[in-house]
């Protein structure tokens, strides 16, 4: 079955449905990956990556920013270079009412009017001026860094903004 549009589950709408216990069958989030890089160096320059707006973030747009950054960095800083860390976890389960999706919805959206539906996906949930994801590198790949950074927010549904928490002086003197 085909996925609804992500703009479908970005707006958080009532309390949060975070109880798998009591729910069968959730899917597993497409992210399992967190931390990456080298955990142990003290790097010079700290960004992150901060949501403007709140929002619900599905678990493959997480995924689909994790890739984005980590390509990069992995192909200009190499694997002990650099450090990301996604903050939020998807808890947010996400139902559908399956009879609902593909052709010919419009004739059967009067019938089971109440319907709960089945758990299709999960998504986190993130508030204005939450930390999406912490990268940091050395000096020679601040750039990068802060480039890789801006194309992640492209996938996320929320307008982020990119902030220097660590390194400020290194990065004003470098122009960025």
């Amino acid at each position: 079955m085909v996925t609804k549009p992500a703009r479908m589950y970005s707006h958080a709408k009532g309390p949060a449905y975070t109880r798998k216990e009591f729910m069968g069958g959730v899917p597993y989030p497409k992210i399992t990956t967190f931390v990456q890089g080298n955990q142990k160096k003290d790097f010079e320059i700290e960004m992150q990556l901060i949501a403007e707006e709140g929002c619900q973030i599905r678990h493959t747009a997480l995924e689909a920013a994790r890739i984005s950054i980590n390509r990069k960095l992995l192909e200009h800083a190499g694997a002990a270079g650099y450090f990301l860390h996604i903050r939020p976890y998807p808890h947010q389960v996400i139902t559908e009412h399956k009879m609902a999706t593909g052709a010919g919805a419009d004739r059967i959206s009067s019938g089971m009017r109440m319907a709960f539906g089945r758990p299709v996906g999960t998504a986190a949930r993130v508030h204005p001026g939450e930390i999406i994801v912490v990268g940091k590198v050395d000096s020679a790949n601040a750039k990068i860094l802060k480039d890789a950074l801006h194309k992640a927010s492209i996938k996320l549904p929320t307008p982020c903004k990119v902030v220097v928490t660590k390194g400020k002086d290194i990065t004003s003197r470098l122009g960025i």
